[in-house]
């Protein structure tokens, strides 16, 4: 007889996933997913690449030839983005106003650049001013900022920065992660240079795929730092006239050959995740991204409206706050550990927890994606009032939060 399994089949909870992130998968990019596998360079995979490439310049905005996939989860994207800009020593100038600002300034320690840091309070965003002052007094080679920082729930507004970089001779890069498929990314008329972002927040999809869009400008001097793997190099190869990037699997130089018409051959491309980006992508553009944006607003603006209605206040700067998710002051009295067990325990819906000086200070509530509809929404509100008003200490008015939000759902329009 086969030896019984020491596991049992796999078989998780159907948890409604209303945290800063992952969010629930759409069943559609699920069932992309599972279809069958193909050789990296078929005709009808690179097809799809192709295909993938033109879907996300429309997300991004951009006609950047240079739109393709990083295979991991969204940080592999980071990583490579600053892995292939940064040389030993280069100036980097980072915004630093959260927990993923931060994590840039890691990424750049560990490639021995020389950081400034605009440091601001977690929950404010910089003025153009501060950059532009920054850049003046540093003059970097890269600047890097995070667009929107789910650990604050803030969105830095990106308007005027690609142009002071471009005459400054500086390269952007924006981490996009938490934005892209929920908030306007625009590419092209913004001027940044690289943003990269996830699938597993607005784009409704499962980490492990990290879109990328790449300027002209960027490009040529990644291109510079060129120097292909020796068992795959031809005597026709590019080879740049820099130092060679510090990472194989992060090189973008190479990446960008093998979504060239060169098909380098530098890795195996994952398979699945190029069919659930792909799908992802397909499914906000078939839905409008106009109507996409407002959606994501609206969902926002109810669960806020809520939210107030049981009289608890929001976190951060309301007129920066980003489209799809929300920070909520914990109240006086109350365990933000009891109350996200009870969420989960009893109703199977999981809200997020905070980082650094934001620990158990508030809670944040995502609207993201395949999430950001009527009825999860006023799910979330009824089991948070009820949890608050039968655990804790804190007793909201019952059925305001619900009402609240309805009326913002019949007018239609975003606050």
């Amino acid at each position: 007889m086969p030896e019984m399994s020491i596991f049992s089949p796999l078989s998780p909870p159907q948890r409604l996933l209303m945290g800063p992130g992952p969010t629930n998968t759409h069943p559609r990019i699920l069932r992309a997913m599972a279809a069958d596998m193909l050789g990296q360079f078929d005709p009808e995979m690179t097809d799809y690449m192709n295909q993938t490439m033109e879907l996300y310049r429309r997300l991004f905005e951009t006609k950047n030839q240079w739109t393709f996939l990083i295979d991991g989860s969204a940080r592999a994207g980071i990583e490579a983005a600053l892995t292939s800009l940064l040389e030993e020593g280069d100036k980097i100038l980072i915004l630093n106003n959260g927990r993923f600002g931060l994590l840039l300034i890691e990424i750049a320690e560990r490639l021995n650049a020389t950081i400034q840091a605009i440091d601001l309070p977690w929950g404010e965003i910089a003025s153009l001013e501060q950059i532009e002052a920054a850049m003046l007094s540093f003059r970097p080679k890269v600047f890097a900022c995070v667009h929107g920082d789910t650990s604050t729930t803030m969105l830095q507004p990106l308007e005027g920065i690609g142009a002071i970089c471009q005459r400054l001779n500086i390269i952007s890069y924006v981490d996009a992660t938490a934005t892209l498929g929920g908030m306007p990314i625009c590419t092209d008329k913004w001027g940044i240079d690289i943003i990269s972002a996830g699938l597993q927040k607005s784009m409704s999809g499962p980490p492990g795929s990290a879109p990328m869009t790449i300027s002209e400008r960027a490009a040529h001097y990644i291109a510079s730092r060129s120097h292909t793997e020796k068992g795959i190099a031809n005597a026709t190869d590019h080879q740049g006239t820099r130092s060679r990037i510090r990472s194989n699997y992060f090189d973008l130089a190479m990446i960008m050959s093998y979504w060239s018409e060169q098909r380098l051959n530098h890795h195996t491309e994952a398979t699945s995740m190029l069919y659930a980006a792909r799908e992802a992508a397909l499914i906000l553009l078939e839905e409008g991204l106009e109507h996409v944006y407002r959606r994501h607003k609206l969902a926002s603006s109810a669960l806020r409206a809520g939210l107030k209605a049981m009289g608890l206040k929001l976190f951060g700067q309301e007129e920066h706050t980003m489209d799809n998710v929300t920070g909520i002051i914990i109240p006086e009295a109350v365990d933000d550990q009891t109350v996200r067990t009870a969420m989960r325990n009893l109703f199977e819906i999981e809200i997020g927890a905070a980082f650094g000086p934001l620990k158990g200070k508030i809670w944040r509530i995502g609207t993201m994606g395949y999430n950001a509809q009527k009825h999860k929404i006023l799910h979330t509100l009824l089991a948070l009032e009820a949890v608050l008003r039968h655990a804790t200490s804190f007793s909201p008015s019952e059925g305001k939060a619900l009402k609240a939000a309805l009326q913002v759902y019949e007018k239609g329009v975003p606050q």
